[in-house]
Order: structure tokens, then sequence, then C-alpha cells
């Protein structure tokens, strides 16, 4: 359970530090983050597949499959459905942020609200990991969705600050969305240890929530600044790295 904590506490403190990243690099260049962005996408595309998927189909027994494809879908629907009520970070702030627009500011707490509702299956996907009984995949599923984190938190800044946010409450707004996830991350472990017979679907559940957030949010928003094949080849790097290891791990 410690462990559980403090793996919690470190996926929404790496929000944090991407936050404080973001004040101290306001102009820091695209390419950076989207390389940053692009590894946490390899990783937890390696987690999603090898640390949930392959084992919902290993725990499912004889109908692993039907619940890992049910899992899937259900975890893509349920952030496509999140999707659809607030829209997520390429989706709602741009580079035409203009100072102390009401307009903007409003645009800019929704940006906010949508980063924290999503962090939420997020969390619960890296709290879903531990209930498998690997704690090293589940370290491996939170790492990845921590590295997601830092660039994410570096993008709140810059818009909430031409907003006109003061800087103290930008930061305790960021911080906000990182707490969301450990949250998250608590809930998704003790559902699946208060019922482990939910432990197959709840893999590829969280297996699914993760491929949705690569596909629709992580690669384009590395795909977005013209830096398409520095980003590609990260991210195809970082997942054969984490595939490696797993390999040689055993």
């Amino acid at each position: 359970m410690k462990l559980v904590l403090l793996t919690a506490l470190g996926v929404g403190g790496a929000t944090v530090i991407g936050v404080l990243i973001g004040f101290i690099f306001k102009k820091l260049s695209h390419k950076f983050s989207d390389i940053v962005l692009s590894f946490a996408a390899g990783v937890m595309l390696a987690a999603a597949v090898l640390g949930l998927i392959l084992p919902s189909l290993e725990y499912g027994g004889k109908y692993g499959l039907l619940f890992t494809v049910s899992g899937i879908f259900a975890g893509a629907l349920c952030l496509n459905l999140i999707d659809k009520l607030v829209p997520h970070l390429h989706k709602l702030v741009g580079p035409d942020i203009e100072p102390h627009n009401n307009a903007n500011l409003s645009k800019v707490l929704l940006f906010v609200t949508a980063i924290a509702i999503h962090n939420l299956p997020e969390g619960i996907a890296a709290g879903v990991g531990f209930g498998s009984g690997d704690a090293a995949q589940a370290l491996i599923i939170a790492g990845g969705i921590a590295l997601q984190n830092i660039p994410e938190g570096m993008v709140i800044i810059g818009p909430m600050l031409a907003a006109g946010v003061p800087p103290r409450k930008t930061f305790f707004c960021a911080m906000l969305t990182g707490l969301v996830e450990v949250a998250g991350t608590l809930i998704g472990y003790f559902a699946v240890s208060l019922a482990s017979a939910i432990l197959p679907f709840a893999l590829a559940f969280a297996g699914g929530t993760m491929l949705y957030v690569i596909s629709d949010e992580m690669i384009p928003e590395t795909h977005a600044h013209g830096n398409e094949r520095g980003a590609t080849n990260a991210l195809l790097v970082c997942f054969c790295v984490m595939l490696i290891t797993d390999v040689l791990l055993g």
C-alpha cells in the first residue's frame, strides 16, 4: 500500500514538476516538450500492451479474449465521451491567446478543467496496474503517465499567465490537476483489490484508456509543431527500449 501511495504522489507530482519547469522556462521550445511527450507515448504504449492488455488476456482464462476486447473498447469509449463533453489539449488552446482577454480566460479555465477530468482515468490506469500483482510493470505504467504529465504541466502555464491569471493561482490550479490523478490512482487500486474478479476487464479498460490518450491526444500534440519525424523516432525508440527491457527481465 505504501508503494501505491508513493506512486500516486509521484504521478500527480510530475504535473507539478512540469508546472515549475513551465514557470522557469516560459519560452521553452516545442521541440523539447514534443520529444519528452513522444518518449512518454512510447513508454505508455509499451506499458498498455505489455503491462495491461496481455495480462488481461492471461488472467481472463477461458473468456480472456472477450474481457480484453470489451475492456479496451469500454476504456476508449469512456474517454471518447469525456472528450465530447470537455475537449482536451490541442482542441482547446492554440498559439493565439491574447493577454487579459475575458473570452480567452474562460477558454483557458475550460482547458485546465479538461486536463483535470482527463487525469482521473489516467490515474485509475496507474492504480489498476498494481492490481495485477506485478509491481515492476505497474511502476512502468505509472512512469509513462508521469512522463506525460511533465509536458502537460508545462503547457498549462503560458496560456493561464497570458489570460491574466496571477502566478500563484496558476500554480494552484495546475497542482489541482495533479491531485485528481492521485485520487484516480487510489480509486483504481482499491477497486481491483476489493473485487479481484474484475481484474481482467479492469486491466483491459485501463489499457484502452491509455491507447486512446496516446492516439487522440499525445501523438497529435507532438505532430503539431513541425517535428513529426523526431517525435515518431522518439516514440519508436522508447517503445523498443521498453520491449527489450521487458523481455530481458522476463
